[in-house]
């Protein structure tokens, strides 16, 4: 893998250590190589900003990230399926009530989708409220002889290309919380109050354009309409229906802010890393011996790894023995992101060495990072048709060795932008020019969201 500048942590971060969680080990990482990691410009704001955000109340609860263990566990086995979806790159511009209620109705769209397609209980998470780092593969980039930092996140810097908004701004990083925590208060109203109720699946469709996917979108709600008539007549109690769980995930790449806001829980006396529920290490960042994996093999979220086509069989099995080796039931999720090239040739050999171990991880699908192109008027894309190609390469993996395909985790959003080509109503390059609004990767529009959706139910059903 690709490193930038793999210096020892200690180098970049400064000597203040976070007040708020004093737990073995949880420092190791400052002495361990890193990269991906800003070079923060002012040290006494960098001081200030981790003291305060040590102090801040935490993002999630402790609790919540074991029930979301149980829950992936529960996928591991194939009795339910992780639907994680959300931005590339979340910006604190868009952290809007429309663009967050329009995120939140998508991927609920795309779980009705897979529950009632697949009759199957799906888990609903976010790549949202702290998905604000991006490691990128160059320190700079280069514009008309002027060269500046490249953009790693609103949480580090601007994108802007300007000196002012590329500077490693430590202060952004409280915004990141207080962003966050906005987002996911309104994410929890939206799940909690009312807007979720499965009664209401026709209202989420509103507001946006019709199309061939909404068309069988609406096929389907009339037949969730008609079976929820005849339970209210059979006298069902509805009480499930009116809410549902709702988890939050993002990179844990910026290990000042993961540190930050690490808290002890009260009932168990382990750490918890309460930036979000559920938190995953980038293929950049996957080094064995390394900041990424040390930290969080410490901290009792249910973790993610990304894994792309040069991973090995026994580079899966080192990851387990580091970031469960006790074997726990939903701690470890393996993401796989090869390329539609590449799923059937690579995974099949990674995949068998881990059941062979006896482990038992969860197995998502991460279509979109392996398959990122160029298109020919020059923007960063992704192919409709490649991105489905590995969707279906990865169920029929495992299909072929009996495992169970547990997950889907896609970029997406719920405006009507245009930034992969292809799907049902197709998308071309020059759509490009008036609707291409990612900072940073390609993402699946609303409409190609829920033509996955509607594929992977049928991948599911036959499964």
């Amino acid at each position: 893998m690709t490193e930038l500048s793999a210096k020892p942590a200690s180098s970049l971060t400064s000597t203040a250590q976070s007040g708020a969680a004093n737990y073995p080990g949880l420092d190791n990482w400052r002495d361990l190589p890193i990269s991906q990691q800003p070079t923060w410009q002012d040290r006494d704001v960098f001081d200030a900003s981790v003291q305060e955000l040590s102090a801040l109340p935490p993002l999630v609860f402790a609790g919540e990230v074991d029930v979301l263990r149980e829950r992936l566990a529960a996928a591991a086995q194939g009795k339910a399926f992780l639907l994680q979806g959300g931005d590339c790159a979340e910006t604190f511009g868009d952290a809007t009530a429309d663009k967050i209620s329009a995120r939140v109705k998508t991927i609920l769209q795309m779980a009705v989708v897979l529950t009632y397609g697949a009759a199957m209980p799906v888990i609903k998470m976010g790549r949202m409220a702290g998905q604000f780092a991006k490691p990128r593969s160059s320190n700079e980039e280069t514009r008309d002889g002027v060269t500046l930092p490249a953009y790693r996140g609103d949480i580090v810097n601007g994108y802007d290309f300007t000196p002012e908004s590329r500077g490693h701004d430590a202060s952004r990083m409280l915004r990141a919380y207080h962003t966050s925590a906005s987002t996911l208060n309104l994410i929890r109203a939206f799940t909690q109050g009312g807007f979720a109720d499965l009664r209401l699946v026709h209202q989420w469709n509103k507001g946006f354009t019709e199309n061939p996917a909404h068309a069988r979108y609406e096929s389907l709600a009339r037949d969730i309409d008609r079976a929820i008539k005849f339970m209210a007549s059979c006298g069902a109690d509805f009480e499930a229906l009116k809410r549902v769980e709702f988890y939050a995930s993002h990179e844990a790449l910026l290990l000042d802010y993961e540190r930050a806001l690490t808290r002890i829980d009260s009932r168990t006396g382990f750490p918890y890393d309460t930036s979000a529920h559920f938190l995953w290490i980038g293929e950049r960042t996957r080094e064995l011996d390394h900041a990424h994996v040390d930290f969080l093999s410490r901290v009792r979220n249910p973790i993610g790894v990304k894994l792309g086509p040069t991973t090995t069989g026994d580079d899966a099995l080192r990851l387990i023995d580091k970031l469960d080796p006790n074997r726990e039931p939903g701690r470890l999720t393996f993401i796989t992101r090869m390329g539609a090239g590449n799923i059937r040739e690579k995974l099949p050999a990674v995949v068998e060495k881990v059941t062979a171990s006896g482990a038992q991880v969860l197995w998502v699908t991460d279509p979109m990072h392996g398959n990122t192109v160029t298109s020919p008027n020059g923007y960063k894309t992704r192919n409709f048709d490649d991105v489905i190609d590995e969707v279906r390469g990865f169920f029929e993996v495992h299909h072929a060795l009996g495992t169970v395909p547990g997950g889907l985790h896609v970029e997406m959003t719920g405006d009507d932008v245009a930034e992969c080509l292809g799907g049902a109503d197709p998308i071309d390059q020059e759509a490009f020019l008036d609707r291409y609004e990612s900072v940073c990767d390609p993402r699946l529009n609303h409409m190609q969201s829920l033509e996955m959706a509607f594929l992977v139910a049928g991948a599911l059903t036959r499964h």
